[in-house]
């Protein structure tokens, strides 16, 4: 055999050998934290199928009886070192619900202040802290026994923590204040703040060689990176319109950071080198949100808030490759490897709701004005879920279907609102629901008590 051809057998060899090792294990496990089912959805990533849903509270919006018991607004999730124990918190009512992995059972459970936002395991897996968004403070939660065990002060609305592996430090981001939060966790006591560009930072993730902190801005659609040495701002990247959640990938010997940005419906790729370079912009489905990573860096896992499932990029390609359905308005999404029985379901629901349909909203002539609609189906009623940017500033809007009023929203000092309408939504879209003049199904945006009108609206779709 001549040196050629072997070179080739073993470059074929080697080819194989990384392509199995891109496969996810039958045993790993993809999670989200589904806002309006109230659920967290348990996904197979090697078979890039749902599983089924772990419930811990009513669909939207049965949640509102004095008698309900259950978790309103499932957003976010953390995991313990071992990967036995997922945490999903609640921010509706005020909870911190402990899962053991293995099995999707329910644990535990701990009631915290106003409004938590997320939690995650200390790197010692001795204690959870779960950033209290609605206040000012963490609060230290013991695992075992589910109490709170004393609380952190920080500036005002915490809005993620996570801790560098030697266990020293914590960096906590806010989402009403511009600083970054440095935490001393022996002594439980901030110890350096650090300024950034904007008040609203809802997640953070540190570089895989821990060298650097980068925090997402979703209010002003940027990224900043943080030195966790010198505590440092080392830049800002401008990432654009609903900068949500970021992961890092590594693919050709190259460390990429991966940002979803909800607004323009795309995962943005950067480089990691000293200056930030965007290399991908990869489209997904409606509203990405929650990103993470693959072990091996093998997949990219992303949450789409309004598309209601998962979609997955191989980052090699740097393309969506396949798509899993999953709970309404998934939030937070982690991966953990090896943590159940290949292809168990124990404990879990089937699917409990159907896919949203998304309406983009356009403004006339060329105008900045945008917005979005989500549609979705909750058994006999339906939920129209607005959202609208950069209409004029503390004005109310009326919001048509087919020509019928189905509610108001009123925007804030920046021009943006959201609301939502619950209601006999589908009975509006029939041909012959709609009044003369109207396209049934249309949906508009009047401002103030202007009569529904095509030529009138200041957005439509």
């Amino acid at each position: 055999m001549n040196t050629i051809k072997r070179l080739a057998i073993a470059a074929g060899a080697l080819a194989a050998a990384q392509a199995a090792m891109a496969r996810p294990a039958v045993s790993d496990r993809v999670y989200t934290a589904d806002q309006n089912t109230n659920t967290v959805s348990v996904f197979d990533p090697a078979g890039n199928r749902l599983l089924g849903q772990i419930v811990l509270g009513n669909q939207r919006p049965d949640v509102l009886s004095p008698l309900y018991r259950g978790e309103i607004n499932v957003h976010g999730l953390g995991f313990s070192p071992d990967h036995k124990t997922l945490i999903a918190i609640s921010n509706g009512s005020n909870s911190v619900t402990f899962i053991d992995t293995a099995t999707n059972k329910v644990k535990g459970k701990t009631y915290v202040g106003r409004s938590p936002h997320e939690g995650f395991f200390t790197a010692d897996g001795k204690e959870v802290w779960v950033v209290v968004r609605g206040e000012d403070y963490i609060s230290v939660i013991d695992p075992h026994t589910f109490r709170e065990t004393r609380r952190i002060p920080t500036a005002v609305g915490p809005g993620m923590v996570q801790f560098l592996p030697d266990g020293k430090l914590a960096f906590a981001v806010s989402s009403f204040t511009p600083e970054v939060d440095v935490i001393d966790v022996k002594a439980h006591k901030v110890i350096k703040r650090i300024p950034v560009a904007s008040p609203f930072s809802p997640f953070l993730q540190f570089t895989p060689d821990y060298r650097e902190m980068w925090m997402t801005h979703k209010d002003v659609g940027k990224v900043t990176r943080v030195d966790t040495h010198t505590f440092q701002v080392t830049g800002v990247i401008d990432t654009g319109f609903i900068t949500n959640h970021l992961a890092f990938a590594r693919t050709g010997g190259k460390t990429f950071a991966y940002v979803t940005v909800g607004g323009e419906n795309v995962v943005k790729v950067y480089t990691t080198d000293k200056d930030a370079t965007l290399v991908a912009t990869i489209p997904t489905g409606a509203l990405p949100h929650g990103i993470w990573t693959a072990d091996d860096s093998s997949r990219v896992y992303v949450g789409l808030e309004n598309g209601d499932g998962v979609d997955v990029i191989d980052p090699a390609v740097n393309k969506v490759v396949a798509h899993m359905p999953g709970g309404q308005a998934p939030q937070a999404l982690v991966y953990l490897s090896h943590v159940a029985a290949p292809g168990s379901a124990d404990n879990l629901s089937p699917r409990i709701n159907q896919d949203a349909v998304n309406i983009p909203l356009a403004a006339r002539d060329g105008a900045v004005a945008r917005g979005f609609v989500v549609a979705r189906q909750l058994g006999v009623v339906d939920a129209l879920e607005v959202n609208v940017f950069k209409l004029k500033p503390a004005t109310q809007y009326g919001v048509y279907l087919g020509g019928q009023p189905v509610g108001t929203v009123r925007t804030d000092a920046k021009g943006n609102a959201n609301g939502t309408m619950i209601g006999p939504v589908r009975s509006f879209t029939r041909p012959d629901a709609a009044p003369a003049g109207q396209a049934a199904g249309k949906i508009l945006i009047m401002e103030g008590t202007t009569a529904p009108s095509p030529a009138a609206a200041v957005l439509a779709g």
